[in-house]
């Protein structure tokens, strides 16, 4: 009778799991927040176990049913995420299992939606939580568990959504869940996703390099949302892309940010985005100045989106008064470009093309015909 009552206790310590991480967790700034943080330790372990089970035992889909549910139920997954950074090291990454594999789990019974279980709770009616797996970046100690998760999550398109559309208390945000998200509604820039351009630009170098790996994956992964969010908000995610990203005093985030924004105007779903971004006067000029950089992989990098200006059949009256005014210094330029990428053939290729677009631009620019 004895494998009975092991059983009976297994379950009821599963579902009390939940519990007893949130009175842990919400002590651990009092005065017992060592001794809170050792006792969460433990519990923590315990959830780790019974959601990825263990050498001996495979997870049993009951328990962890009963532990994502106690976990809603508590709101733990939000508790968690605001003291990621409190939490010891072996915590963290015990977190970061955590969320993963909740995250994940699909009820094996029952109706099943589009999203597993906790990933719906979280986009229906708590999406706080994905905005402060967000703010991990806010410290060094919580950026690396809170973005791997953030990227095994972005995979979903309402997931990316929650975090594109926060916008506090304003109407069409979605700190209400992603049915309240009004697409059409210009951001006001000071939503969770805006904190980016700061964290990729003004953090450590660990903390930078994984809030940029995040970022990317959110602006490359969604051909049909990306592209809209952008278009609604293009005048403010670029002047910030431009001036924070782009002219960023770090080499890193400069290369890493102009290679992405290459990537952006190239990809056949951004078509709009990159005739609108290549219309302007202002973006040419950015674009001509990373050419002169002191640093090669700079002027490679910015050559990528140059030549979508110059490639445009359709050059905007502004872009065309730049090329023709500069052409003389441009066709001198660019004939000894990165002289020295004698083996990269499709770049020799492209360099030639370009000095051929500029020097048969005609005398004087000639309006666009009307798309």
């Amino acid at each position: 009778m004895s494998f009975l009552f092991g059983r009976t206790r297994a379950r009821t310590n599963t579902t009390d799991l939940a519990r007893q991480a949130r009175e842990h967790v919400t002590k651990l700034e009092g005065p017992q927040g060592a001794a809170k943080a050792e006792e969460l330790a433990k519990v923590l372990s315990q959830m780790k176990q019974v959601l990825q089970g263990t050498h001996e035992t495979e997870p049993n889909p009951d328990q962890i049913y009963q532990l994502v549910t106690g976990m809603i139920e508590e709101d733990l997954f939000y508790l968690l995420a605001v003291n990621l950074h409190r939490l010891p090291f072996e915590s963290r990454k015990d977190t970061q299992v955590i969320f993963s594999y909740a995250f994940r789990f699909r009820p094996p019974t029952g109706p099943q939606k589009p999203e597993p279980l906790a990933l719906a709770y979280v986009v229906e009616r708590r999406p706080q939580v994905l905005v402060e797996l967000c703010r991990g970046y806010d410290h060094k100690e919580s950026a690396t568990p809170a973005g791997t998760v953030l990227r095994e999550v972005l995979k979903n398109e309402a997931a990316a959504a929650i975090i594109l559309y926060d916008d506090g208390d304003e109407q069409g945000s979605s700190a209400r869940g992603v049915g309240a998200i009004n697409p059409d509604r210009p951001q006001s820039g000071r939503g969770v996703f805006w904190n980016f351009f700061d964290w990729i630009d003004k953090s450590s170098f660990e903390v930078s390099a994984d809030a940029f790996t995040t970022f990317r994956e959110l602006i490359t992964k969604h051909k049909e949302l990306v592209p809209r969010y952008l278009a609604v908000n293009f005048d403010l995610f670029f002047e910030r892309y431009n001036s924070v990203l782009v002219q960023s005093n770090s080499y890193v985030t400069k290369r890493q940010s102009i290679k992405l924004l290459g990537e952006i105007l190239l990809d056949r779903s951004n078509y709009n985005i990159m005739t609108a971004y290549v219309d302007r006067g202002e973006h040419l000029k950015i674009c001509m100045n990373l050419l002169r950089d002191d640093r090669k992989m700079v002027q490679y990098e910015g050559f990528h989106v140059f030549k979508v200006f110059v490639a445009n059949p359709h050059k905007s009256v502004p872009v065309q008064k730049i090329l023709i005014m500069n052409r003389d210094k441009l066709l001198h330029f660019l004939s000894h470009f990165l002289e020295d990428r004698t083996e990269d053939e499709q770049f020799i290729d492209e360099r030639e093309f370009l000095i051929k677009q500029i020097r048969n631009m005609p005398p004087a620019p000639v309006p666009p015909p009307q798309r």
